[in-house]
C-alpha cells in the first residue's frame, strides 16, 4: 500500500504503520479511566488554590510504564492510551475550574449534573472539532509544529519501551509528600502550622501595618514552583509583595482614619485583618488585573491566532475527499459522519440542558438557550482550531485559553446587552457559554498533543480520539464532585462584628432573599478569621438566606438574616473564593460579566489593576503572571518561589558538574518527575482531608460529634518555626533528588 501523501517520507514513527501491537486494550482504559479521575480531582484542588494547572502526561507515561509492566509486558502503543484516556481528567478539569465557579461569585449555586453536563459538552467539542484538523496540524506540519509536552511525553514512552524506569522518582516524590501533608494539613492532623504567619503590624511602631508575610507550605506549590521555574514564580511572587507589602498597608495608612466604611468595604479599614483587606480591596484589583492582562495576551496573539484559524479552514477545504479508501493505521481517523452527526446531537443536547434544567433562579427563555448554543458552536470552533495550532508553538501550558474565554464572555455579554438581556439570569448562561467554550478550547490543545505522542510512536489516530472521549466522560464525575467538596469542605460561617439591621421588605439594590438556611447546626468563627475562635448555633433553621451582589451596603457573598432581631447576623463565606481557594481565573469571570451586564463594579479598583499592568508591560515584563500573582495570597506565590529557588539551585549545582542543562529542564528530568510526585501527593492527601472536614460537618448537622483526632494547637511542636523547619526538609529533599540521575535499564 502506498504511503499517503501527507506523511513526510523520511519520517517513521516508533512502531511502523504496518505493524500490529496491542493497543484499545481493557486494561489500559481502565487504568487510564482511574488516572482521569485521580488527576482530574488533583487539578482541581491544585488549580482552585494556585490558579495554576501543571500537565498530567508526563508523570500518566511513566506510572502507566510501571503498572503495566508489573501486570506483564505492554506495549507502547497500550501505554499511550492509558496516558490519552488519564490525561482528559486534567485538561477537563482545567477548563472547569477557569470559569464555572464564577456561578458562585455571580450568587448561584453549584451542581454536580450541572458541572458534569458542561464539562461533557465541551470536552466531547474539543476532540471533534480537532478530528478535521489532525491531518494537516500534527501530520503536514510535523517540525513546524513541535507540540513540545506531546513530544516530551513520545520521549518518556519510547525510553519506557527500551527498558528506561522512571517511576520510581514520581512514587518517591508520592510517598514524602504525602507523609509530610498529612500531618502539615490542617483538616487532617495538623501536627504544626499549615501557613505560618508575621505580621508587621505587631512591631511598636506598626511598621507596614495591614499586611501580613505568611507561606502555605504544602508540598503541591512546592513542586508547581519547580515546575515553572525560577523566572516565572519570581515574577509571581513580585505580584504578591505588591499587593501584600505595598498596596494593603497604603490602604490602612491612608484610610486608617475614616470612622466610616470605604466603598467596597462594609467595614471602616481599622477594623479590617490584613485578610479582610486582601478580599475587599485586593481581589478586585487583582480581577481587573488579570482580565487586562488577558486581554493584552490575546491581542499579543492575534496574528497567531488569525493564520491559526485560516490555515484551519483551508486545512479542512483541502482534505475533503482526500483521505484514501482504506488508510494505513496511523492515518485512521473517527469519520466525518461521526464528527457532525456527533456535533449536532451535543448542540442539541445542550438546548434541551438548558431549556430543562436551567441554573436555579436562572430560567431564561427557548431563544436565549437557543442563541447560547449556537454561540457555543461558533466560538467553540473558532478557538479549538486557534487552541490545537497555538499549542503546537508554544506549549499547553503558555497558551492564552483564559484570553480567548474572556473574549468569548466579553463578545457573549454584548450581545445580551444589545438585545435587553441584563438580568442576573444572562450573567449565569453568559459563563455557561464560556465554561463550554474555555473547557473545549482547553481539551482540544491536550487532545493534539496527545495525537502529536501518537504520531510520533505509531498509535492509530481513530482509538486514541475514542479513549479522550471515554476520558471525559469518566474523569467529569471526580471533577464535579471535587469542586463541590472544595466549596462545602473549606466553607466558613462568620458572626458579623457588628450586625446591620434590614427589613426584608425592602431590601437595598443588589441585595435577594433566596429561601430559609435549611442547617440544624452551624460552627461559628469570629469575624476577625486571623484570629478565630468558635462557637456553635443550633435551630439554624430560623435564618434567611439572603444573596448580595454588586451592593453598596453588603460585599458579594451569602448572608444570614435573623427575623427574630431583624439583623443580619452570620456571613456565609463559600469555599471556593476564600484565601484557601482564591480561584482567580473564576474570579475574573464573573467581574467581567457581571461589569458589562450589571454594570456595579467598584470600577475605580478595577481600574487600578489594569494601569498597574500597562505599567508591568511597559517594563517588558510578561504582565499575566504578575497580575494572577497580584489576586492571589502572599501565603501562596511565597511558597511557590520556594520550589523555584530550588529549581535554580538544581540547575547551578548541575551546570558545575558539566551536566547538559537542556536534559535538566525537560519534564523527565529527575527533579521534574520528583516535582510531579510531590505535586500529586498534595492533591489526594489535601482531597483527603477537605473530604473528611466535609463527613466532619454532615455529622454534625445531623446532631452527631464525629471528628478525626488531632494534634492539639498546644503541642510542643506546633509553632511556626516548626513549620518553616519542615517546609524547608521537604524542599532539601527536592534539591537532593533531583541532583540524583535517573536509573535506567538494560
Amino acid at each position: 500500500m502506498a504511503t499517503p501523501t501527507s506523511v513526510k517520507p523520511t519520517f517513521q514513527p516508533f512502531v511502523p504503520a504496518t505493524a500490529s501491537r496491542p493497543e484499545f486494550t481493557v486494561r489500559a482504559l481502565i487504568l487510564g479511566a482511574l488516572f482521569g479521575i485521580l488527576f482530574g480531582a488533583v487539578t482541581v484542588y491544585v488549580g482552585l488554590r494556585a490558579g495554576l494547572t501543571v500537565a498530567a502526561s508526563i508523570p500518566i507515561s511513566v506510572l502507566s510504564i510501571s503498572i503495566l509492566r508489573a501486570f506483564g509486558r505492554a506495549s507502547i502503543l497500550e501505554n499511550n492510551i492509558v496516558q490519552t484516556t488519564g490525561n482528559a481528567g486534567q485538561s477537563i478539569a482545567s477548563g472547569v475550574i477557569f470559569t464555572l465557579p464564577a456561578l458562585i461569585f455571580l450568587g448561584f449555586d453549584l451542581e454536580s449534573t450541572r458541572i458534569f453536563a458542561l464539562a461533557l459538552f465541551g470536552g466531547w467539542l474539543g476532540v471533534l472539532f480537532m478530528i478535521p484538523l489532525r491531518r494537516q496540524l500534527i501530520v503536514e506540519e510535523h517540525g513546524t509544529l513541535t507540540y513540545p509536552e506531546g513530544t516530551a511525553c513520545a520521549d518518556v514512552l519510547m525510553a519506557g519501551e527500551r527498558g528506561g524506569s522512571f517511576a520510581s522518582r514520581v512514587f518517591l516524590g508520592l510517598g514524602l509528600g504525602g507523609l509530610y501533608t498529612l500531618f502539615q494539613n490542617d483538616n487532617l492532623f495538623g501536627l504544626f502550622p499549615s501557613q505560618p504567619d508575621y505580621q508587621p503590624d505587631l512591631t511598636p511602631q506598626h511598621i507596614l501595618k495591614g499586611s501580613a508575610i505568611r507561606a502555605d507550605v504544602t508540598s503541591e506549590y512546592l513542586g508547581v514552583g519547580y515546575i515553572i521555574g525560577l523566572r516565572v514564580a519570581a515574577v509571581m511572587f513580585a505580584g504578591g509583595v505588591f499587593s501584600w507589602l505595598v498596596l494593603m498597608p497604603a490602604i490602612y495608612f491612608f484610610g486608617s482614619h475614616l470612622s466610616t466604611p470605604l466603598y467596597p468595604g462594609t467595614v471602616p479599614i481599622h477594623d479590617m485583618s490584613p485578610s479582610d483587606l486582601w478580599k475587599t480591596y485586593v481581589r478586585p484589583m487583582g480581577a481587573g488585573a488579570v482580565a487586562a492582562s488577558g486581554l493584552i495576551t490575546l491581542l499579543r496573539t492575534a496574528p497567531t491566532i488569525i493564520s491559526a484559524l485560516t490555515a484551519g479552514l483551508k486545512t479542512m477545504g483541502k482534505n475533503k475527499g482526500e483521505a484514501p479508501a482504506q488508510p494505513l493505521r496511523t492515518e485512521h481517523d473517527l469519520p466525518m459522519s461521526v464528527v457532525l452527526g456527533g456535533s449536532i446531537l451535543l448542540v442539541a443536547l445542550m438546548w434541551i440542558f438548558l431549556q430543562f434544567h436551567p441554573v436555579p433562579g436562572a430560567q431564561v427563555g427557548p431563544l436565549a438557550n437557543l442563541v447560547a448554543s449556537l454561540l457555543v458552536v461558533v466560538f467553540g470552533f473558532l478557538f479549538v482550531t486557534v487552541s490545537a495550532r497555538i499549542v503546537g508553538i508554544v506549549g499547553s501550558s503558555a497558551s492564552p485559553v483564559s484570553g480567548m474565554t474572556i473574549a468569548t464572555l466579553m463578545a457573549t455579554a454584548a450581545i445580551f446587552l444589545v438585545r435587553g438581556w441584563t438580568a442576573p439570569a444572562f450573567g449565569a448562561l453568559a459563563i455557561t457559554i464560556g465554561g463550554i467554550v474555555c473547557i473545549a478550547a482547553s481539551n482540544a490543545g491536550d487532545t493534539a498533543q496527545d495525537l502529536k505522542t501518537g504520531f510520533l510512536i505509531g498509535a492509530t489516530p481513530w482509538k486514541q480520539q475514542l479513549a479522550i472521549m471515554i476520558g471525559v466522560i469518566i474523569s467529569v464525575f471526580s471533577i464535579g464532585a471535587t469542586l463541590n467538596a472544595m466549596n462545602t469542605g473549606l466553607e466558613q460561617f462568620q458572626r458579623l462584628q457588628k450586625p446591620i439591621p434590614f427589613v426584608l421588605s425592602s431590601l437595598p439594590d443588589g441585595v435577594q432573599a433566596t429561601g430559609r438556611f435549611t442547617r440544624d447546626h452551624i460552627t461559628l468563627t469570629a469575624h476577625n478569621a486571623d484570629n478565630a475562635s468558635k462557637e456553635e448555633v443550633s435551630n439554624a433553621k430560623q435564618y434567611v438566606l439572603l444573596n448580595a451582589i454588586g451592593s453598596t451596603t453588603l460585599e458579594d457573598g451569602k448572608y444570614l438574616y435573623n427575623p427574630a432581631t431583624g439583623q443580619i447576623e452570620i456571613q456565609w463565606i463559600q469555599g471556593i473564593g476564600s484565601e484557601k481557594a482564591a480561584a482567580p481565573q473564576g474570579r475574573l469571570m464573573a467581574t467581567v460579566i457581571n461589569g458589562i451586564l450589571s454594570r456595579k463594579l467598584p470600577w475605580g479598583i478595577v481600574l487600578l489593576g489594569v494601569a498597574l499592568v500597562f505599567v508591568v508591560e511597559m517594563l517588558g515584563v510578561r504582565s499575566l503572571t504578575f497580575a494572577v500573582g497580584a489576586y492571589l495570597s502572599i501565603a501562596t506565590t511565597l511558597a511557590i518561589l520556594v520550589g523555584g529557588v530550588m529549581r535554580w539551585m538544581v540547575d547551578r549545582a548541575l551546570a558545575k558538574s558539566g551536566v547538559d542543562l537542556s536534559e535538566s529542564e525537560s519534564e523527565i528530568s529527575p527533579g521534574s518527575l520528583y516535582a510531579s510526585g510531590l505535586i500529586a501527593a498534595g492533591g489526594i492527601v489535601g482531597l483527603l482531608g477537605v473530604c473528611i472536614k466535609l463527613l466532619e460537618g454532615l455529622s454534625e448537622q445531623r446532631g452527631g460529634h464525629w471528628t478525626l483526632w488531632r494534634f492539639s494547637e498546644h503541642n510542643p511542636l506546633h509553632h511556626n518555626w516548626v513549620s518553616i523547619l519542615m517546609f524547608a526538609l521537604l524542599a532539601f529533599s527536592l534539591y537532593y533528588f533531583a541532583r540524583k540521575p535517573l536509573k535506567t535499564e538494560g
